[in-house]
């Protein structure tokens, strides 16, 4: 990246005078997951951030790029200490289960250090975890200068924890993102997410195996091309044994993780997107599937009713239910007049997420904190 300012904590030279020099004015931390160098599939909103801020003139520190679970947060806690001279304000992303763990130790210690610092809520678990731990919740919250959330479903699930979330969108490079109107759409779906079992990939090819039981003539076309890392617990092999089960073998392939620069071109290769999610907050993939104008046929969970138009932008159905996605999908392999809608809406939804409308938001959200303490 040459003189690009965005730095892995790692790669940074330390030295005994950082504790002394004051904090850059433009210096702002990002605690979140930065593992896509390593992990290819795994490229978050927090890295795109880093870099959209460093492009604008901000001194920007990340953390961590550590892959192992238990030497990330230790990674964390040492970046938030050894570079408190060279940042001003923090931003920390918030999940549920044991990433709310390393959130609140993060943010223990950036009060401690008198850093004014913003949290950013995601994860469609999160209200769930709410509910089981509503004291640590409200503590960590009200612990910060401000509290933002991509989601409007959190922003409303988590009202009672904190009465003023800010809405502040997952954005994309709308233009990295080509269009292409499907005015006929042809049988060549898209399911891009990890295999793991909150999303729920085996419900794509039970849909699909309906279409081609109701629709032979759809047997021979349909194919199904299913990105994502493997997660490694056990969904990815039961893709490949629901497959087989199926009959589908040949209808099905799985090239694996896609790194993020060649998502659009995946993307645009089909004409319908296909989440089969169970628990969702506001998925950058299906903001991506828009933005290149496919027909999207979604799950109805957590937070989709609340970035998805059923019947304008996207065809909205029940969790697990394989035959009410493949229904959706013989709708619009069957009217062109829906999946031309369907697609032009999406693009139209998608512009609302460019870089162009968030990051003005996102600086001007960072300078507000910067003139705060943390509670």
């Amino acid at each position: 990246m040459g003189q690009d300012t965005v730095t892995g904590a790692r790669t940074m030279d330390f030295d005994s005078s950082v504790g002394s020099r004051a904090a850059s004015p433009s210096g702002v931390l990002l605690v979140g997951n930065f593992l896509s160098a390593t992990r290819p599939g795994s490229y978050t909103v927090c890295e795109s951030l880093a870099r959209r801020l460093s492009s604008a003139g901000w001194t920007v520190l990340t953390t961590s790029d550590k892959q192992a679970r238990l030497s990330r947060p230790v990674d964390m806690l040492m970046t938030v200490w050894r570079r408190r001279g060279d940042y001003a304000v923090a931003q920390v992303d918030v999940y549920s289960g044991p990433s709310f763990i390393w959130a609140e130790g993060v943010c223990w210690l950036l009060r401690r250090l008198g850093k004014p610092f913003a949290l950013t809520l995601h994860g469609g678990n999160l209200p769930a975890f709410a509910r089981r731990w509503p004291g640590r919740v409200r503590r960590l919250l009200h612990s910060a200068s401000v509290v933002t959330t991509p989601s409007r479903y959190l922003q409303q699930s988590l009202s009672s924890y904190h009465t003023e979330l800010r809405f502040l969108p997952n954005a994309i490079d709308l233009a990295a993102y080509p269009f292409r109107l499907r005015s006929s759409a042809q049988a060549k779906l898209i399911w891009l997410r990890a295999f793991e079992t909150i999303y729920n990939p085996c419900m794509a090819l039970r849909a699909i195996a309906d279409v081609c039981s109701s629709q032979p003539s759809a047997r021979s076309v349909l194919h199904l091309t299913m990105f994502g890392p493997d997660k490694k617990d056990g969904s990815l092999e039961q893709v490949t044994l629901e497959a087989n089960r199926l009959g589908l073998a040949g209808r099905v392939s799985l090239p694996g993780a896609v790194p993020k620069t060649r998502v659009p071109r995946v993307l645009s290769s089909g004409d319908i997107f296909l989440n089969t999610t169970n628990v969702d907050n506001t998925p950058v993939s299906v903001i991506e599937a828009m933005a290149c104008g496919l027909c999207v046929v979604s799950t109805n969970a957590g937070g989709l009713p609340y970035l998805l138009n059923d019947e304008q932008d996207s065809l909205l159905v029940p969790a697990d239910d394989a035959k009410a996605m493949a229904a959706a999908v013989r709708r619009i392999l069957g009217e062109p007049s829906l999946a031309e809608r369907l697609s032009r809406n999406a693009r139209a939804k998608a512009e609302q997420f460019d870089w162009s409308v968030v990051l003005p938001q996102w600086e001007a959200l960072l300078k507000q904190t910067m003139g705060e303490k943390p509670a």
